[in-house]
């Protein structure tokens, strides 16, 4: 998908870029496969703000996409391209031959008329869906499930793609965008191709308008506060305090390592570092 300039008729406009749209060929969503979707603006069920800077942008449906890929060894025909305002990715309206219509995310080159197949007889071909143990090393694979019959779970972003590069007893060793080498399960399911609208991280917004379409809230830095309200306020002019980064709680913000998980650890081949 690519992408477009607009002209520079007020200071918001200048530098802004947005997606042409080329490959969307049907606007108005399935109706079977939408639901409705409630805006929660960071807030837990208490009320609670638990993610900041969220809150307002347009309103949205929720469309159901099929990550798992379960209905096997049917063929089905890609009906129509859509927009998906809530991923990044644009995402495919597939119709088996029994009748059924599905959501799956679109993979770069997917067009309409193009037909798919998933389970462990399908061919290695765009946009199928097979077990990583029938996938051969060096294939550009992506919406990969972690356990068999979970869905998948990773690489399911605009333009992101992993590799198969090998394997090790029962498990398929993936090398992820990443550069995290990872064990998974050779059961698990993964499908072919890189997702498509690889243009959409070279997006400019242009404006501070548009971030709140998006519902991002604005997010105000540290340094400016008082020293009650953050550890970086305070100070005589825009003082760098002597200190390293820390979150509003005290906490460090850069090269502090967060992870817990653990049990998955034994999976992890190379670090993404």
């Amino acid at each position: 998908m690519g992408l477009k300039a607009y002209k520079p008729t007020s200071p918001g406009r200048r530098g802004m870029t947005g997606s042409t749209f080329e490959q969307i060929t049907k606007k108005e969503p399935e109706k079977s496969l939408v639901l409705p979707l409630r805006k929660k603006a960071g807030r837990n069920s208490q009320g609670r703000i638990t993610v900041r800077h969220h809150g307002g942008g347009a309103k949205r449906k929720l469309r159901i996409i099929d990550f798992k890929r379960d209905k096997s060894s049917i063929p089905a025909e890609v009906v129509a391209i859509e927009y998906d305002p809530n991923r990044s990715a644009n995402i495919a309206l597939i119709q088996y031959t029994d009748g059924e219509r599905r959501y799956i995310l679109a993979p770069l080159g997917l067009t309409p008329g193009d037909v798919i197949c998933s389970g462990p007889d399908a061919e290695v071909k765009l946009g199928n869906a097979l077990p990583l143990r029938r996938i051969p090393a060096g294939t550009m694979i992506h919406n990969i499930e972690l356990g068999p019959g979970k869905g998948g779970q990773i690489v399911r972003s605009a333009g992101a793609s992993a590799q198969v590069i090998g394997r090790e007893d029962s498990y398929a060793l993936v090398k992820l965008p990443s550069g995290e080498v990872r064990k998974i399960l050779d059961r698990c399911m993964a499908t072919i191709g890189q997702v498509g609208n690889v243009d959409h991280q070279n997006i400019h917004l242009g404006k501070a308008g548009r971030t709140r379409w998006l519902g991002r809230r604005p997010a105000v830095r540290g340094s400016v506060m008082s020293p009650r309200d953050h550890p970086h306020g305070g100070g005589e002019g825009r003082n760098p305090r002597g200190m390293n980064p820390k979150t509003p709680w005290g906490k460090p913000a850069l090269g502090y390592k967060t992870r817990r998980n653990k049990v998955s650890d034994k999976f992890i081949v190379k670090r993404r570092k």
